[in-house]
């Protein structure tokens, strides 16, 4: 039985999911997508426009990919995990607020503002996934970290709902207005709902190495990553784990950024887009917790290689897309398992994470999650540009849910909790 404390920190964790989500589903996923062409295509074609959308993208994660790991390190050391998270979230809620001022021929700026966002949501979620393990119990990890994922599918949906609907139902010369207050509310609506975790959840103990009792932090950080890496077969069970889902999440996240950019090229109308979206987060919202209760029959592994099936299916299906009702259907797919796939994929991590240097796991995590992004858009905005159109593009990503799943196949999961608990009982606690 959870106690009212346990639930309350629990609750307020997963707010968090609430509060960024209307990042990834109004700027990452429908709005600015569609709002980059419409600023753009004045100067560029709508191959350049996708094409460049792409390498936005791609510059964005890079960044991430480069920062997170030293960061991850330095916030286990410094015991730190929710300051580093307030100050990731801080600057991508500013550059969102920004976005209010973008109007035609501003799609340099928008790309600038958007990799400045994304640093901030992806930074944030560095420190927001190290808190899962210190927060959770063994036995309800799968459950919170889904339930985490359901209330974002719920927060970023209704947001999206009542942007769509401001965009949509407005005045048609408001409509620029509209789209652009429904960029800036996304800022307003991150700030207000992170508020409960900033309030109820600790900041976890300190946990240090033996070695850095007294040394200074950034140096820590840097040798924490020297010792992790010179020791990987110890953790080799966690580092398979990475690379397996550094495969698959990128055929995962390219789809998640591509998708309305992809439609939109084909000429699928602005309304179906975005009503498609619309469409998985709401239907997400079950389906995410279906795949906790599915973890629990027949084993976290198993239920990610189901999401991969159905997501190879998706891929196929998008090279054939021709009209709006194909990319409802499509878009209903990726409810069934985008959630659930990703939410699994974290608790199992999470599982085999030591607990003194969770930051430093879960950037490592976060490293593959976006370097793996960074590939996915960049060969979609190349491919676009050299076949004159993005169907190859979409069709490839299947190779990346083959090969991930063959290799997450691999992974000895208790072994990988077993090396973590010893991990920890030869750390100091503070």
């Amino acid at each position: 039985m959870e106690s009212k404390a346990y639930r309350k920190v629990i609750n307020s964790w997963a707010m968090y999911d609430w509060a960024n989500s209307a990042f990834a589903t109004t700027i990452m996923a429908a709005v600015l997508p569609i709002y980059y062409s419409t600023i753009a295509e004045p100067v560029l074609t709508k191959t350049q426009s996708t094409a460049y959308w792409g390498y936005t993208n791609s510059i964005a994660l890079l960044l991430v990919a480069l920062l997170s790991p030293i960061l991850g390190a330095m916030a286990d050391y410094k015991g730190r995990k929710k300051h580093y998270l307030t100050y990731f979230a801080l600057v991508g809620i500013a550059a969102t607020a920004l976005m209010f001022f973008l109007t035609t021929g501003d799609w340099l700026l928008a790309s600038l503002l958007f990799v400045l966002g994304n640093i901030g949501f992806a930074g944030a979620n560095v420190f927001y996934d190290s808190l899962l393990p210190h927060i959770a119990k063994k036995d309800d990890i799968d459950q919170i970290s889904t339930r985490g994922y359901a209330l974002g599918y719920l927060g970023g949906g209704l947001l999206l709902a009542i942007n769509l609907g401001m965009i949509m139902f407005g005045p048609d010369h408001l409509t620029e207005l509209m789209t652009r207050l429904s960029l800036a509310s996304v800022a307003l609506w991150w700030l207000i709902f992170s508020i409960p975790l900033w309030r109820n959840v600790p900041e976890p103990p300190r946990h240090i190495l033996p070695y850095e009792e007294g040394k200074n932090p950034i140096r820590s950080g840097f040798k924490r990553l020297v010792e992790t890496f010179q020791k990987v077969q110890k953790y080799s069970e966690l580092f398979k784990f990475l690379i397996a889902f550094w495969l698959y999440n990128d055929g995962i996240g390219t789809i998640i950024k591509m998708a309305t950019k992809y439609g939109d090229e084909i000429g699928i109308g602005q309304t179906d887009l975005i009503g498609a979206l619309l469409l998985v987060q709401f239907v997400g919202i079950p389906f995410a917790f279906a795949f906790g209760w599915l973890a629990k029959k027949i084993g976290t592994k198993n239920s990610i290689y189901l999401s991969l099936g159905v997501y190879t299916l998706i891929s196929i299906g998008g090279y054939f897309m021709t009209s709006s009702i194909h990319f409802w259907a499509l878009a209903f797919a990726v409810a069934l398992v985008q959630g659930g796939s990703q939410a699994l994929s974290r608790s199992l991590y999470g599982r085999m994470v030591p607990k003194a240097q969770s930051a430093e796991f879960f950037s490592f995590y976060s490293v593959s999650g976006k370097f793996a992004g960074i590939f996915g858009p960049l060969v979609f905005g190349l491919v676009s540009q050299a076949m004159g159109n993005s169907r190859l593009g979409i069709v490839s990503l299947v190779i990346f849910f083959i090969s991930g799943g063959l290799l997450l196949t691999r992974v000895d999961e208790e072994k990988g909790i077993r090396v973590a608990k010893e991990a920890d009982a030869r750390a100091i606690t503070k």
